[in-house]
């Protein structure tokens, strides 16, 4: 087993990164000259009949349990075509976030998205666990499995991983870094890609992902309505434009298709998506894997 080293041992403080103010940081621009990058996230995920984690529609019963397995089941038989079919409509890209065990559970579905020309990205073998509350050896061995399945049926390695329920260990961003991912999306802790020190002098970027403008904390937990959620996206999105004349800021939009892809919340999201994108001309439309080789290719500051 490798040896943690100082930098994860680092007591109350994760050692990943320093504290920078945003006013306090080098001003640049995105592609084109924009100063607001906005990328959307669409989870793709599975669970296991009868056990395991999964968000929950109503308090279960006793396992099995139907009525949320069905509800989440869902999403990959119908939601997320609804989804793909907004997306085609609103020409907008999308950071496809995919469980491994979706080609073998759902055979076609992320073929759909691949199909679009869609980032695949990371997301672990099923998010009926977790990978943070592993050992390190068996955590390595999930992020092997889930990234030589996605290479495999991509034809390439994905760049980006996101935890199954934002789970991290310790030593998380070291393993990825490690299985060669150019950036994680697990930290919510910043409006501008952040580049994290990991052990032996290595770094992985940090892309900024949303839990505000995410549909598990907004519709499940909080229980905010369909109309909420959507106006939360467009005045987040109003208000990110104006800040971001001053620096150059990155908005994501989290969603799930057995939450968003039901009928009467996908009328909400389609009006404030198409608000975004008719202001495509003055912002960059991207995924988080593009927001992240732009930062690598150009001399952009580390905020660090």
């Amino acid at each position: 087993m490798k040896e943690r080293d100082a930098l994860t041992d680092a007591g109350n403080d994760h050692g990943r990164y320093a504290y920078s103010a945003l006013p306090d940081r080098p001003v640049y621009d995105w592609p084109g000259g924009k100063r607001l990058a906005v990328y959307v996230a669409l989870n793709l995920e599975t669970f296991d009949f009868g056990s395991g984690l999964g968000a929950e529609l109503a308090p279960g019963g006793p396992q099995p349990d139907v009525l949320n397995y069905t509800w989440r089941d869902w999403g990959n038989r119908v939601g997320a075509f609804r989804m793909k079919a907004l997306f085609d409509e609103l020409r907008l890209p999308a950071s496809v976030l995919v469980n491994s065990r979706l080609y073998e559970d759902c055979p076609g579905l992320i073929e759909a998205f691949r199909a679009r020309g869609d980032e695949i990205v990371g997301h672990g073998r099923t998010n009926a666990e977790r990978q943070g509350n592993l050992e390190e050896e068996a955590e390595r061995a999930l992020i092997a499995e889930a990234t030589a399945t996605l290479t495999r049926e991509e034809g390439k390695p994905p760049a980006g991983w996101l935890g199954p329920w934002i789970s991290q260990s310790r030593v998380t961003p070291d393993l990825l870094a490690e299985a060669g991912y150019r950036y994680l999306l697990d930290w919510a802790h910043d409006d501008q890609p952040v580049w994290f020190a990991t052990r032996d002098g290595g770094r992985i970027l940090s892309v900024p992902y949303p839990q505000e403008l995410n549909d598990i904390p907004a519709i499940v937990a909080r229980k905010d309505s369909a109309r909420d959620f959507a106006a939360m996206i467009v005045d987040a999105f109003d208000e990110m434009l104006v800040q971001s004349r001053e620096a150059p800021l990155v908005m994501g939009i989290a969603l799930h298709p057995y939450i968003v892809g039901q009928p009467h919340r996908l009328r909400p999201l389609r009006e404030a998506l198409a608000h975004i994108a008719s202001h495509r001309d003055e912002i960059w439309l991207t995924t988080a894997g593009g927001i992240a080789g732009h930062v690598m290719a150009s001399a952009v500051p580390d905020p660090r």
